[in-house]
């Protein structure tokens, strides 16, 4: 990009947010040794900006990087998070994957799709919601979870489900079962997604009882995890003192000279005269 944002650049973004989008994009470039590995942050920051992935966002990212239109794209329509059409205000999530499905994710899903009017990937008429089925949350232990903007809301039914939505679109503070002490906007999370912290990583529980329960048990039990064998090696060589097992023995990845006839008869795998190798 040139001194003046406003340059050669083919985006509709007025002078002040083009400035603004290039100073943050420029120090997002500054973290990789090839600059075109911050697209993926980049995408969240245009997102933070436009509250989705926009024509000029693609354009700016890839006016920024040097690459084309279509490359962008491609990264964008990939992944889920990156959104096309402008999203809600809160993405409310639903994980209907195999143990949240189990334990309710489904009914879940369904009670909030017919309580807002709206199905997956769909937005409240007020911008307020976007809902969407979403895979494992990495919580199973909190099963059935519900997520807005990537935080937790725990051991969810129908009704505490509805009844959040309820809250967010008066606008009342809702507070995560773990994680942050409250839920910022779709653009806001873009925009810590971009890497750029907002000062809330170290808010509330990280884990609680269920994902700790195991843990407990083994410092009750004294049970500890046996140790690792060195790298390349064995438990019982560790154990003599040896490293790796010897050329040739079981275990060894080291090229060995042929020792027996197996070694060097043409195998089914051969054509007829092809030597061994």
């Amino acid at each position: 990009m040139t001194a003046d944002p406003q340059a050669a650049t083919k985006t509709g973004y007025d002078g002040e947010t083009l400035a603004s989008l290039t100073a943050d994009a420029t120090a997002i470039m500054a973290r990789y040794p090839d600059p075109r590995s911050g697209l993926l942050p980049m995408l969240h920051l245009v997102q933070s900006v436009d509250g989705y992935v926009s024509r000029d966002g693609i354009l700016f990212c890839a006016e920024m990087l040097g690459i084309t239109a279509a490359e962008v794209s491609a990264v964008a329509t990939f992944y889920t998070q990156y959104k096309r059409h402008p999203n809600g205000t809160y993405t409310v999530g639903v994980c209907t994957n195999t143990l949240c499905a189990v334990m309710g994710g489904d009914a879940i899903f369904d009670e909030l799709s017919d309580h807002l009017g709206v199905g997956h990937d769909e937005t409240t008429d007020d911008g307020a919601i976007t809902l969407e089925r979403i895979e494992c949350n990495a919580a199973c232990d909190y099963a059935p979870v519900v997520m807005v903007n990537w935080e937790f809301f725990d051991n969810q039914t129908p009704e505490t489900a509805t009844a959040l939505a309820d809250q967010l679109r008066l606008g009342d503070d809702v507070v995560p079962t773990r994680g942050a002490a409250s839920v910022c906007s779709f653009k806001q999370m873009s925009r810590v997604l971009a890497g750029f912290p907002d000062g809330r990583a170290d808010e509330g529980t990280g884990a609680g009882e269920p994902t700790l329960a195991g843990l407990k048990i083994a410092r009750e039990r004294g049970w500890t995890a046996p140790e690792a064998p060195p790298a390349g090696g064995s438990a019982e060589g560790a154990a003599a003192g040896q490293t790796s097992p010897p050329v040739g023995t079981p275990g060894s990845s080291a090229e060995r000279k042929p020792a027996t006839s197996s070694d060097t008869q043409t195998g089914k795998d051969k054509k007829p005269g092809e030597d061994a190798k």
